[in-house]
């Protein structure tokens, strides 16, 4: 039997040339999902659920097309760390045995991770604090942008905005809206939404956001399989469908901080989290709150390229050089929801992440500043 394995990993856009002709790490820089299928064979009555990692070889590929090699040295390694059943290639050849492959990227000799690899961190971290049972959710805002009528590799305007100048009337009626007069890209989120649940991501909602064209799910569902690998895996996924998905349209989701300039709502990525102790009382929340105010600096350099866009003080932010955290505040920086303020335990969210955050150096920094101490 015939296995089509979608190998995806993250590519090397978080990495940067240095004076000597060296990459160097930019953790802020958003990667990008790269993917090509390979072909396996299996016994002819095996099912989705009998495999497991062991049974997916590892692959490689060309680094230096992807910034993460040098040409003169370019194989990099695709190591195997978690499967998903595709949603996309079942549904037009169901007679195949079709999976999605999520990968760790590491170097040739020795088989040490890459240094674009950003999972092995967060992998690294969770065990060492296992015992405090993090769980994360993560809010993916995004915006459905054209692609340019005379360029395909560049993206114009929003949909739901006249193709060449003008906008429509402001934002107010579109937010979970309904009618053709407030939304835009509904078939396509639909879609999306269903590929999700079959490949078992940890999708627990979706809504049309702020301004025209720009949409949210989210991924996490408040439970022990919210854990930090998990949720930020199935957000890798996630996006991975959503850009296959915008072929069949024509459509970019676009994970631009601030897509459209003016009196419109950027796009961010909030990280809801919690520990054990969290789940239990909020009596842990003030300590925890003055740790992340202490290290503002720190988790701004990491919360996507461009937030100085997005975090002004206006469109439900706090500005990027200050921080405030509240109640059922969306101008804080750091919000209690008010269920979690009335039923006196649960988590906290974290407003500051852009849409094009990485998700894992977001959890790891989350983590780090949590576990201070």
């Amino acid at each position: 039997m015939k296995v089509i394995a979608e190998y995806l990993w993250l590519d090397g856009k978080n990495l940067i040339e240095n004076k000597e002709g060296d990459l160097t790490l930019d953790p802020n820089k958003n990667q990008e999902v790269r993917s090509k299928p390979r072909i396996l064979d299996v016994a002819d009555d095996t099912t989705f659920k009998d495999l497991n990692l062991e049974m997916i070889p590892e692959w490689g590929f060309d680094g230096s097309s992807t910034n993460q090699a040098k040409g003169h040295y370019s194989d990099c390694v695709l190591k195997p760390v978690r499967l998903y059943a595709d949603p996309l290639r079942t549904i037009e050849r169901p007679d195949y045995l079709s999976i999605l492959v999520l990968n760790e990227v590491y170097d040739v000799p020795g088989k040490k991770q890459h240094l674009s690899n950003t999972r092995a961190k967060l992998r690294e971290l969770v065990e060492k604090y296992k015992d405090q049972e993090f769980w994360f959710g993560i809010e993916q805002e995004y915006t459905l942008m054209r692609v340019d009528e005379n360029d395909f590799s560049r993206i114009s305007r929003p949909l739901g905005f006249p193709k060449k100048a003008g906008e429509p009337i402001p934002q107010g009626k579109y937010y979970c809206g309904n009618g053709v007069d407030k939304i835009v890209g509904r078939q396509m989120i639909e879609e999306h939404m269903y590929a999700c649940l079959d490949a078992k991501l940890l999708i627990s909602g979706t809504n049309a956001e702020v301004m025209p064209g720009q949409w949210e799910y989210q991924i996490g569902n408040g439970t022990n399989e919210s854990n930090p690998l998990r949720v930020a895996d199935d957000v890798i996924t996630a996006r991975f469908l959503m850009e296959r998905i915008g072929e069949k349209y024509g459509v970019v989701a676009s994970l631009k901080p601030k897509p459209q300039q003016g009196n419109w709502n950027g796009a961010g990525a909030h990280a809801n989290f919690s520990t054990k102790e969290m789940r239990k009382s909020n009596d842990c929340f003030p300590p925890i709150i003055e740790k992340l105010r202490r290290h503002q600096a720190e988790h701004i350099a990491v919360y996507g390229e461009g937030i100085e866009n997005r975090l002004t003080g206006k469109h439900e932010t706090c500005p990027y050089t200050e921080f405030r955290a509240g109640v059922s505040d969306r101008g804080a920086s750091v919000r209690v929801p008010w269920q979690v303020a009335a039923n006196g335990k649960g988590y906290l969210e974290d407003r500051r992440p852009c849409a094009n955050i990485n998700p894992y150096v977001v959890e790891a920094k989350i983590i780090e500043t949590v576990m201070e101490g």
